[in-house]
Formats: structure tokens, C-alpha cells, sequence
């Protein structure tokens, strides 16, 4: 079969850290992969290495056919999809200019572009981040009816579920494969999860066993020697010297047995406990308690922006504590309506004492040369043993709180992000697609800490699953309005 990349010696350092090390892999027409790993495991890098937008020394990169390139929000080219009509249309993507558009619309135009080329391949970096459900459904067809190869990242495990047939992890710097879509590379990580968690419980158990052995040798070497020490002092009978050759005898055995069995419990330490989501405790300080039953309401909120109305005479309610997810079709106000509340826009009611944290799409701003613990502790009442809690639950380790923040990949700022405003001297947050560029395992811990917030959230995401996780109640724009669609009872 022929092939569309071969590559070989893919060496990847950064910041002193070794990012990928791949000696061989290989991508054919028909394949449908979908890459998963860590925040920071080098997912970008290596499709843009493999695409031809990166090239790193020593690699052997080999294309034998056009490769589409999808990059995140910031890499559009637009005059490439404007130059194919039909696919804008065929995504609902209006020929405007790029600074007016939403993250959807972007995303959208990103796609049709790539599409229009007509390559052998196309390689996507989080293709679903920003779109609607119908944009989602949109994409899935398309790339579904595409002939050529898919290599995609992504965090949405509904659309890998739907678009590929093969997982490569990527994890240490290397790719395992896994074939089937996302749901069965997830069965398959159980069963090794369970394995793993088997060999390490039965490693606990010996250690244990272990552990209790090595004292009991020790505890009987110091009787011996006691003995032997007694026996030295003692003149009484005449074989005293052969006795203590033997009692010293022995002892050496004793303290040999138990040597060995700290080799082998040393042996032990490198079984590792399974990877699981640690729960994370959210507490607030009297101080920012609000008591109003509504902390943010609207009775009459309109909203315009040239001849386009996004709001009129629209209506709301947040209640005290609850998660409020606000859903809608690219272009309809989303974003916007967490800016006017953010400003208290005129026709929004906010309770005096709301301290409001804004996560937002992008335009993040932070000091690139601050390390990630001094970025975390400036301005947080968290002790260091709770934010090394959030931060570890996140996939931040021990290991990364001494880097610059300016090292860090695009998914682990948005991370440290998260982790900073969640830890934040507020009781209101509003998030603007808070699970965008996250890995899986940090989306699943996103939706954990989102639900055990002692505050009220209001956030904008078109991840259904994290919408149905975490909302107590699903606002969704419609006509200009704000509709409720769903309360948790």
C-alpha cells in the first residue's frame, strides 16, 4: 500500500525537556487517526513536523502527497478559503472580514479552507474548539465523505468517537497505537489501568510484608548482639570465644537476609499507582459570601452592534451557586453577553458585593519569565499544599512548578489559567469555552472542579458533554432571547 508520510528520527527538545522521540511512523491514504495526549506532549509540534511546518534537525520527514493543515485560531488563513465560495457556503461561513468574526466563525473558515485545497491528507489541531453543534455536525460529514488520510487532535471524544478508527497516544515522547475509535482505546486504557492497579496492589501488600520482615530480622540481629556483647564480658566458662564466633556468625546472616529484602523492596518503588483524578476541595472565605437569591439578573437587556442585534429585551436569572451553561449557534452573542455582565452593561443586574472572575477565550496576558508556583501563589489564600492539589489534578507536577510560564505549551497556560481563577478571590466566574486545547484528562478534571465550585459559574461551551456534566441550568440564545432549555431538578 502506498504511503502518504513516512517519517524516521523525530528528536524534539524544548527547554531543556525532551518532547518527542519517535524513531519510525508511518500514515497511509485511508487512515483515520485521532492523536491524544497530555497538555504539552508535543501534539502540535508533531503535526506540524509531519505536515512540513516545522522542521527540526536530523528528521527524515517524507510526503508523497499534499498534506491540509488546520492550526489553531491564530494561524487563518483566509484568502485561501475565500477563494472557494462553495465550501464557505456549504459551512456557513459569511465572506466578512476575519477581525469581525466569532471563534466559530473562524474555526469554520479554517476548516473550509483546508477542504478547498483538495490534499491527500488532513491534519487537524482541535477542529471542533468554538463550534456549534450544528458546526460539529457540519464537519463530521465533511470529513467523513473526505478520501484521503485524517490525522486529528482533538478534545472532544464525541467527534474523535465519530471520525477516526485508530488512536496514536502520545506520552514520553513516544507513540503507542491503539486501533478502534476513542471509546474502545478508552476500554482498552481501563483494562491496563485495572492490570496496573492489580500489580501495585499486590506490590503495596509485599511491601508491606516486606517491611515487617526486615524489622523483624533487625530486631532479632540487635538480641544477638546484645548477647554477643553480654557473652564478651562474661569470663564464667572457658568456650566463651566459640560462642561468640557464633552468635557473630550469626548475626551477619541475619543483617544479609535483611539487606536483601531491601533489594527487593527497592525493586517495589518502581511500580507506580494507577492515574486517577484526585478530588480537589474548593472553599470561601465569609468575606465574598454573596446572599442575594439572583447575583446576576436581566429584565430588559438589549444589545446591538451596527445593524446586527443580538439581544432585545432579552431576560435571565442566576441563581446563588448554580453552574449556568449558555449555549447557542456561532455568531449569536455568547461571548458578548459574558462581556456586557463582565462591564455591567446597562439592563443587567449585579449583586454589589460579586467579585467576578472572566476566563476568556483569548488575549491571555501574564508574565512569561514568572514561574508557574510564584504565577499561581501571587495574590491566592490557597496554601502551597492545595494549589499543588488543583495544579496535580490538572497534570501539572511537582516537576513543572519551577519552569517559566513562558515555556509552558498553549494547553498547559490554559490550564494554569483555570487553576489561578478557580483558587481566585471571587464568588462569580463566567468561562468562555473553558475546555478548548485541554486534554482529555484535563477536561474530565475541569468538569470535577467546575461541580465542586462553592461559587456560581456562568460559562459558554459547546462541549456537550461538558454542558451535561456540570450545568444545574442550560440557557440557550434564540431569536435574540435567552431561553431556558433545561434545569436540574
Amino acid at each position: 500500500m502506498e504511503l502518504i508520510v513516512k517519517a524516521k528520527d523525530i528528536f524534539l527538545e524544548y527547554a531543556g525537556r525532551d518532547i518527542l522521540d519517535i524513531e519510525e511512523l508511518e500514515i497511509y491514504p485511508y487512515d483515520r487517526i485521532g492523536l491524544v495526549g497530555d497538555n504539552g506532549a508535543g501534539k502540535t509540534s508533531l503535526l506540524k513536523i509531519l505536515s512540513g511546518n516545522l522542521t527540526i534537525a536530523d528528521a527524515d520527514v517524507r510526503r508523497f502527497g499534499s498534506i491540509a493543515l488546520i492550526g489553531q485560531l491564530d494561524e487563518l488563513d483566509l484568502d485561501a478559503a475565500q477563494d472557494n465560495g462553495e465550501m464557505l457556503s456549504r459551512l456557513n461561513v459569511a465572506e466578512v472580514a476575519q477581525e469581525t468574526m466569532s471563534g466559530g466563525e473562524e474555526t469554520r473558515a479554517k476548516i473550509a479552507s483546508a477542504l478547498s485545497q483538495h490534499a491527500s491528507a488532513i491534519f487537524a489541531d482541535e477542529p471542533t474548539s468554538h463550534l456549534d453543534q450544528d458546526g460539529i455536525r457540519l464537519l463530521v460529514g465533511q470529513l467523513k465523505a473526505f478520501d484521503g488520510a485524517l490525522l486529528i487532535v482533538s478534545h472532544d471524544r464525541h467527534f474523535l468517537d465519530q471520525v477516526v478508527d485508530k488512536i496514536w497516544e502520545l506520552k514520553d515522547g513516544g507513540i503507542s497505537e491503539f486501533w478502534g475509535d476513542y471509546s474502545d482505546y478508552l476500554r482498552q486504557k481501563e483494562e491496563e489501568r485495572k492490570a496496573q492497579a492489580t500489580r501495585y496492589e499486590e506490590a503495596m501488600r509485599e511491601r508491606d510484608r516486606l517491611e515487617a520482615a526486615i524489622e523483624k530480622q533487625r530486631k532479632k540481629a540487635r538480641q544477638v548482639d546484645a548477647k554477643r556483647k553480654g557473652a564478651k564480658k562474661s569470663n564464667e566458662y572457658a568456650g566463651r570465644l566459640g560462642h561468640q564466633k557464633t552468635t557473630g556468625t550469626k548475626q551477619k546472616k541475619m543483617h544479609q537476609a535483611a539487606k536483601n529484602m531491601e533489594k527487593r523492596l527497592e525493586a517495589l518503588e518502581g511500580i507506580e499507582a494507577p492515574d486517577s483524578i484526585r478530588a480537589v476541595r474548593f472553599r470561601q472565605s465569609k468575606a465574598l459570601e454573596l446572599h442575594s437569591k439572583f447575583p446576576i439578573s436581566a429584565d430588559d437587556f438589549s444589545l446591538s452592534f451596527g445593524n446586527c442585534v443580538l439581544y432585545d429585551h432579552a431576560k435571565f436569572e442566576i441563581p446563588l451557586g448554580a453552574k449556568v451553561a449558555i449555549t447557542g449557534g456561532n455568531g449569536t452573542g455568547k461571548t458578548s453577553l459574558l462581556k456586557a455582565i463582565v462591564r455591567r452593561a446597562d439592563g443587567i443586574n449585579i449583586s454589589p458585593k460579586a467579585e467576578i472572575g472572566y476566563f476568556e477565550q483569548t488575549g491571555y496576558k501574564f508574565d512569561a519569565r514568572q514561574s508557574v508556583i510564584s504565577f499561581m501563589q501571587n495574590g491566592c489564600e490557597y496554601s502551597m499544599t492545595e494549589i499543588r492539589g488543583i495544579l496535580a489534578s490538572m497534570g501539572i507536577g511537582p516537576r513543572d512548578l519551577t519552569k517559566d510560564v513562558g515555556v509552558l505549551s498553549g494547553g498547559e497556560v490554559i490550564k494554569l489559567l483555570l487553576a489561578k481563577m478557580l483558587l481566585g478571590r471571587y464568588n462569580i466566574l463566567l468561562m468562555d469555552e473553558p475546555g478548548n486545547y485541554l486534554d482529555i484528562k484535563s477536561a474530565e478534571a475541569l468538569e470535577q472542579m467546575m461541580s465542586a465550585y462553592a461559587g456560581t459559574i456562568v460559562f459558554v461551551s459547546h462541549d456537550k458533554r461538558l454542558v451535561e456534566n456540570v450545568a444545574d441550568i442550560i440557557y440557550e440564545i434564540k431569536d435574540t432571547k435567552l431561553v431556558k432549555i433545561f434545569q436540574r431538578e
